[in-house]
């Protein structure tokens, strides 16, 4: 990976500066860019908070070769990680490569290492055409994620995500905020929990809401018939001054883990990130800036690079903490 990230770096340039570690410190403030909004308080709060979960580790026990694999809408998974949908590479990440080969190298590497893939929506255009036209390429083995446009353009790319034999479709409604958009003057919004059902029955598809920050969130999204919930706060990209994932995530399990999928993203960078968000109550994680640097910086190979160095990351923490399966992992490797 030192190799990827060098390249990446280089090409990169001032939108991101592939930092040792990427917890928003050198890039508050630019968005766009791969920085968090204002002071990057958010940023810097999710890469915090997930920092101070500590591991109880053990090791008079059985588990060996410990199972990384889960069952994600219907789909099974290697790992359980996905990569964020995330777009915009030439004014996001420098513009070295193509929205096309970003995408492709993010959806195929994905797949090919028995994982999920997401792809984003923006301005211009091409950021979702080419997600669509990648998730077509790959039979529909990845989800594509829609922003809370006005009616007639979210209604017109829903149909263009479901068109593409997707697993399921996503929206991302913490975008509703993304000054990227409101300086292009694209119009965004919020949903009331009425219009979020009408969106779900439109689609006839399994759907994800990325967004939810607190739990009487969680539980309209599920009333709304939401299939899963992304915990995020966009990168903190949208909004100053939120808490971290980690630390609104367990609140949130507590009230409806079990009746739905629970994704969470925010400043996970490593395969004990992935086992901290599990047992702080998500069923899989995504990951959004660290595949930003696999793809900028190896294209499909450095994905399929990363997602190695994730799993290999995993079985580790796993095993060090006494846990047998990724499907169940216990409260208790934690310490309070």
């Amino acid at each position: 990976m030192k190799e990827v990230r060098d390249r990446a770096r280089k090409l990169m340039g001032k939108q991101c500066r592939v930092c040792p570690a990427c917890n928003g410190r050198a890039c508050a403030g630019e968005v766009p860019g791969m920085g968090g909004l204002g002071t990057g308080s958010s940023f810097k709060s999710n890469f915090e908070a997930l920092a101070e979960v500590k591991f109880n580790m053990r090791l008079l026990h059985d588990v060996v070769e410990p199972d990384t694999s889960v069952t994600i809408l219907g789909r099974k998974m290697a790992l359980p990680v996905l990569a964020a949908p995330i777009g915009g590479i030439s004014y996001n990440m420098g513009g070295a490569i193509s929205e096309k080969d970003y995408v492709r190298a993010i959806v195929n590497g994905c797949r090919a290492k028995s994982i999920i893939g997401c792809t984003g929506d923006g301005v211009p255009e091409v950021i979702h055409q080419e997600g669509f036209a990648a998730i077509k390429a790959a039979d529909g083995e990845a989800i594509p994620f829609i922003k809370p446009w006005d009616d007639e353009e979210l209604l017109a790319k829903l149909a263009g995500a479901k068109a593409t034999g997707c697993l399921a479709i996503g929206m991302d409604i913490d975008a509703a905020g993304l000054i990227t958009l409101r300086l292009q003057g694209r119009p965004v919004s919020a949903k009331t929990p009425a219009k979020l059902a009408e969106i779900i029955k439109s689609t006839g598809m399994k759907f994800v809401l990325k967004g939810v920050m607190t739990a009487d969130e969680a539980e309209l999204a599920l009333e709304a018939g939401c299939e899963a919930i992304v915990v995020s706060d966009h990168g903190g990209r949208v909004l100053d001054h939120t808490p971290g994932t980690a630390e609104v995530l367990p609140e949130i399990a507590e009230r409806v883990k079990g009746r739905m999928t629970i994704f969470v993203d925010g400043g996970v960078r490593t395969g004990g990130d992935v086992l901290k968000m599990l047992a702080l109550g998500a069923d899989a994680v995504m990951i959004g800036r660290p595949f930003s640097v696999a793809a900028v910086g190896g294209l499909q190979a450095g994905v399929e690079k990363y997602i190695d160095q994730l799993s290999t990351e995993l079985k580790q923490a796993m095993t060090l903490t006494g846990t047998a399966a990724a499907a169940s992992v216990s409260p208790n490797i934690i310490r309070r």
